[in-house]
């Protein structure tokens, strides 16, 4: 909450009712007239808020295709050109090509030498035995083995494509978050901007009232601190906007020098908030979880192919002998070799069952994990949904109590003060009461937006539906 204002009391009793009278009908009416524009423009929202909607927060966004810099558009920006969501697109990319290589066979091996050369003489048509040898073998894992290891490789790539999803919706979720800051920062700096026009005509009315001796100077004073104070707001304001400002053009993916991003205020539009529905659409469909169920199913493959070291892979290999002539010109047959060699998997206890132990524990942790989101997402569910409940009951409040009252009461104030009934402390502190219920509407209508953003990334909300 902003909080302007200070009390004054001292006062001094002069002649010059008639200015005076004068000066405050033409406050008043500037204060009528200003408050009809603040109830335009708090009306306006409302208005934006009827574009039909994709999800929930976005049925609250302004729909504005007019607009360069709609959420709509800064949303498709922060897809095409983001370096988070590029990077975990390439990451799925590299996954899914593991996917086949994890499946294949070894490369074949090609050898080639001389057999049996005997050493005394160094020939190689002394000895029947001696030859030029050229191979080829391949490895052949036990029957079953590729098949889990593509398994899992696959499981491998489907996590981290649901991985890449819940990026995919994360930057979104934080697209619309910042964007709903910059336009709060944006409404506040008009609301404070509106008001300090209408305490600059309450300074010219003060510093009437106490030229002709009917005013107190605690009151010029007062509002000319109020002027200042405002002043300090506004430059704070314009510099956490430029701040805001900077992290979305961030999280877009935009560089270098770029026209200032325009908003518009969200509105409330109508959004069902049913914690089971929500709740059965989150375990359903966000990606976070079907992602800890995939690692849950990889690991549940890694401990099936774990075992099946207990059984030996074989080596099959073909040589292809050539023999030369004999010393007197007869021919010598060449020769054809085949062979099959397996490993011995004797080493159970230090290399095998540890292994096993191992796949167990990793699938032992990928199911807590996913007890832990799941739990985690519910309650996170429920308490973005108590956010948005009470933000949007509390704009309600404002929109059709609380703001017309205040207003109501200070036209009722300028009128009291008018004749005297009403002194100038209680008048400027309903000027300040309607700027602060302004400020704290603002703030509510962007909680209930900014509630709508994070439920709309707990349940998974297809990122097609944000464009």
């Amino acid at each position: 909450m902003i909080e302007f204002g200070s009390r004054a009391p001292r006062r001094f009793d002069r002649p010059g009712r008639a200015w005076l009278s004068a000066a405050v009908l033409t406050m008043a009416m500037c204060s009528v007239a200003l408050a009809d524009e603040a109830n335009m423009r708090d009306r306006a929202p409302a208005r934006n808020a009827r574009s039909a909607p994709l999800t929930l927060a976005q049925a609250a966004g302004p729909a504005a295709p007019s607009e360069p810099n709609t959420l709509r558009k800064l949303i498709g920006e922060a897809l095409d050109h983001s370096p988070e969501i590029a990077a975990a697109s390439h990451e799925k990319d590299a996954a899914g090509h593991r996917v086949s290589a994890a499946g294949a066979l070894d490369d074949p091996m090609v050898e080639a030498g001389l057999i049996s050369v005997p050493i005394e003489s160094w020939r190689l048509n002394r000895e029947d035995m001696t030859m030029k040898m050229l191979g080829i073998s391949q490895r052949l894992p036990y029957p079953g083995k590729r098949g889990l290891r593509e398994a899992v490789a696959a499981r491998d790539a489907e996590s981290v494509a649901l991985g890449y999803r819940e990026t995919v919706n994360r930057v979104v979720r934080d697209v619309k978050v910042a964007y709903y800051d910059l336009a709060l920062a944006d409404r506040s700096i008009e609301i404070v901007e509106r008001n300090k026009q209408l305490v600059a005509q309450l300074l010219q009315i003060a510093e009437g009232r106490y030229s002709v001796g009917q005013g107190a100077q605690a009151d010029l004073l007062k509002v000319q601190t109020q002027l200042a104070k405002m002043d300090e707001e506004l430059l704070r304001m314009r510099r956490e906007r430029r701040s805001m400002e900077a992290d979305l053009e961030r999280l877009v993916g935009r560089r270098g020098e770029i026209a200032p991003v325009r908003v518009a205020m969200p509105g409330l539009a109508p959004a069902r908030l049913s914690i089971d529905e929500l709740g059965e659409a989150a375990l359903r469909d966000r990606p976070q979880l079907l992602g800890l169920k995939t690692l849950v199913d990889k690991n549940q493959k890694a401990l099936d192919l774990a075992p099946r070291d207990y059984y030996p892979d074989f080596d099959l290999r073909l040589q292809y002998g050539q023999r030369d002539k004999m010393p007197d010109g007869a021919p010598r047959s060449d020769l054809i070799s085949l062979t099959l060699a397996i490993n011995l998997p004797v080493w159970r206890k230090q290399k095998i069952e540890p292994k096993i132990a191992e796949a167990q524990a990793m699938r032992e942790q990928a199911i807590s994990m996913l007890q832990a989101q799941q739990n985690e997402l519910v309650a996170k569910l429920r308490q973005q949904v108590a956010i948005a409940e009470q933000s949007r009951e509390s704009a309600k409040l404002y929109e059709t109590g609380i703001l017309p009252q205040a207003r109501l009461a200070l036209e009722s104030a300028l009128a009291a003060y008018r004749v005297n009934r009403v002194d100038f402390p209680m008048l400027f502190d309903s000027q300040m009461t309607v700027l602060n219920y302004e400020v704290n509407h603002a703030g509510a209508v962007v909680a209930f937006n900014k509630a709508l953003a994070e439920i709309d990334q707990l349940t998974g909300r297809s990122v097609d539906q944000a464009r």
